[in-house]
């Protein structure tokens, strides 16, 4: 038994199944995009056994993607959710057969609210056929099942079919990366849109020295502070100076080395820093890459310290740069 063969055949007959369809989308399909994109309510989605578990994963693509959208199981309808669905709504329902008994029960019950109903089916000629005020084919020539009976092909299509939906949606709407992100808050690219320096800044013990301060009591703040670096301010409080750890490596080097010398003597001036705390987290974190630094000291307008970022913070949340 070539197993690779069997699933190299699986691949194709779905394949084979999606081409075709795409090739026989026509009027029905842009109707159903007009309906969804004019529906003023929220689109419900309704589906038995693995119709049910491709419509749950359909409401999830549309409701991320700017079409308010929810799964209902037709059973639960049946008995009393019915009632979740509104004047403004429109349904997408989905059987192969167009016969599932518990969806062709609330079908009458969808009209009689004049409620617009999207039939996804392989037969015209069904209950969910003749209900629907828009028809979308998802008949299938063989299932990749050997037996002919698993939903494969079928559910394939299916779901092709409501990603395409989305899909044109979003390109109807004008839907952009900002607007995606906003459904994705805690997402990489939400992270990267919407998350910003004053979010994960550090402001309390920060590690921060005179600039009369000498070496040897800078390496003890340097330790406490458990950033691997001091920041040095003067009398005004306005910073100067920092000194890393890799500062205080080639300190050591240096001939005329003093741990009682001020550690301003070996420490780095004029480093970069940053005023505005409403710039991307992602943006400040392409400066700490391009500047080769681990540590970003925020200040205000005054040039004083007002809070760091740290490589490790942004990396522990998640943020990439862009």
């Amino acid at each position: 038994m070539d197993l690779i063969k069997i699933a190299q055949e699986t691949f194709h007959i779905e394949a084979d199944a999606l081409i075709k369809a795409s090739q026989r989308l026509d009027h029905h399909f842009l109707d159903a995009v007009e309906l969804i994109y004019n529906t003023k309510g929220k689109l419900i989605i309704t589906g038995v056994g693995k119709s049910g578990l491709v419509g749950a994963k359909m409401a999830a693509t549309f409701a991320s993607t700017g079409t308010s959208s929810f799964f209902l199981h037709p059973t639960e309808a049946l008995h009393g959710d019915l009632g979740m669905i509104s004047q403004g709504d429109a349904l997408l329902a989905i059987s192969n057969s167009g016969e599932s008994e518990e969806l062709t029960k609330i079908l009458p019950h969808i009209k009689r609210f004049d409620i617009p109903l999207i039939g996804l089916t392989g037969n015209p000629d069904s209950s969910l056929g003749r209900y629907s005020d828009v028809f979308l084919d998802i008949s299938v020539e063989k299932e990749a099942c050997p037996l002919g009976v698993a939903p494969t092909t079928s559910t394939t299509l299916t779901m092709a079919i409501g990603d395409a939906l989305a899909v044109a949606l979003m390109s109807k709407r004008g839907f952009r990366h900002e607007d995606f992100a906003s459904f994705h808050p805690g997402g990489s690219l939400g992270k990267r849109l919407f998350v910003k320096i004053k979010d994960l800044m550090r402001t309390e013990n920060l590690p921060v020295i005179h600039e009369d301060t000498s070496l040897k009591e800078a390496v003890v703040a340097m330790s406490e502070g458990k950033m691997g670096t001091v920041l040095i301010v003067d009398k005004e409080g306005v910073f100067k100076a920092l000194l890393s750890d890799g500062d205080l490596r080639r300190a050591l080097m240096k001939k005329d080395f003093d741990l009682n010398y001020p550690a301003i003597t070996y420490a780095t001036l004029h480093p970069t820093s940053y005023q505005d705390t409403e710039l991307l987290a992602s943006d400040a974190l392409e400066i700490i890459e391009t500047k080769r630094i681990q540590l970003l000291p925020i200040t205000d307008n005054a040039q004083k310290i007002i809070g760091v970022l740290h490589i490790h913070d942004l990396v522990n949340a998640g943020i990439k740069s862009k």
